[in-house]
């Protein structure tokens, strides 16, 4: 089996190449992106391509399945930018799968393309999709979701996966998701359990995560099994202010919704920080998902608990763990982390 994988660098596609080069069964990979790594694996080769302006025909062609994971959270600052490559991009991907013949697509959705839902029950696939409002991050994931619905009517020939998983974290993308989410002023000592005593605690915040290379995992599977629809990824148990409070070994304090938002809002504008408060928004609607389709169906079984999922991450933010990739690597911030500063927080992809 061969297998492309577009967007390969980030997080998810790192852990999708670990768990694709343990497997016997496929012989080779491509990864695609925009900006070739030094990371280096036996089954992978390297291609460059940028999907919202290349041929991607011909990377594609001979290939047995197409894994896309192209997806941009920054610039949050340049809603046209991201709109591009998150939603015209992933499409011109789609196309160019039907176009080269490939029989099988796997899309990284989200629990963010979700509807508003409950948080005290967990709810499956048939969930709507109709994302959150105030989330660029949700309602372009959401698009997605309802182009791939006419793409699939229009080549029923395509095996089509979206697999909808939940936060995703590892110790080795430390690094990138510090840049994404925590900007260049967010300081590696507030990483480290002894220090942390107090868990804001947010009406309505429930969380799921899932460690990476499960996720991994969950495509590998999907890969070989001929599964086809969504699936949920997330591992147990669910995040709140009691559940992070008892693996920290810290107190919640109450945190007024009104005032989250505001202090959101406030840092994004005043560039601190380099999420909107849409990010809070959606992390406050979004419903707990129920995994049971992936567990029954893949045979899919996390290796992490939500708790372990944690600690390694913040283990990475401590020791600045990195892979050699432009989106994880050490270096791709600068001395001081200077070239962040110079994406004005926000403002242009780092």
């Amino acid at each position: 089996m061969r297998v492309v994988v577009v967007g390969a660098t980030g997080n998810v596609g790192t852990s999708v190449l670990r768990s694709l080069e343990m497997e016997d069964r496929v012989e080779s990979v491509l990864g695609v992106a925009r900006r070739l790594p030094g990371l280096r694996m036996g089954k992978v080769e390297w291609a460059r391509a940028d999907i919202i302006k290349d041929d991607l025909v011909p990377h594609l062609r001979g290939a047995d399945a197409v894994v896309l994971l192209a997806w941009l959270i920054q610039p949050s600052r340049d809603l046209n930018k991201l709109w591009m490559v998150n939603v015209e991009g992933s499409i011109r991907v789609a196309r160019a799968v039907a176009e080269a013949g490939v029989p099988a697509l796997l899309y990284a959705s989200s629990v963010g393309a979700y509807s508003p839902g409950p948080k005290d029950r967990a709810m499956d696939e048939s969930w709507p999709t109709g994302g959150v409002a105030n989330s660029y991050y949700a309602r372009q994931k959401a698009e997605v979701e309802r182009r791939l619905d006419r793409f699939e009517s229009q080549n029923p020939d395509v095996r089509v996966v979206r697999m909808r998983q939940g936060l995703t974290f590892k110790r080795e993308a430390a690094e990138g998701v510090r840049r994404l989410f925590g900007g260049p002023l967010f300081p590696g000592v507030l990483a480290r359990p002894e220090l942390i005593n107090l868990v804001p605690e947010i009406k309505g915040l429930r969380s799921q995560v899932v460690h990476s290379h499960d996720v991994g995992e969950a495509y590998r599977l999907a890969l070989l099994n001929d599964a086809h629809g969504a699936f949920n990824i997330a591992t147990d148990p669910v995040l709140d202010a009691q559940e992070i409070g008892r693996i920290l070994n810290a107190r919640p304090f109450k945190v007024p919704v009104q005032l989250a938002r505001a202090g959101a809002r406030l840092s994004w504008q005043l560039r601190l920080q380099p999420v909107p408060e849409g990010w809070l928004d959606l992390a406050l609607n979004i419903p707990v998902m129920d995994t049971t389709r992936a567990r029954r169906e893949l045979g899919w079984t996390p290796q992490y608990d939500a708790g372990e999922t944690l600690l390694d991450m913040l283990q990475g933010l401590r020791t600045g763990a990195a892979l050699d990739t432009p989106p994880l690597a050490r270096g791709t911030s600068g001395a001081f982390r200077v070239r962040e500063f110079l994406t004005g927080v926000g403002k242009r992809e780092p």
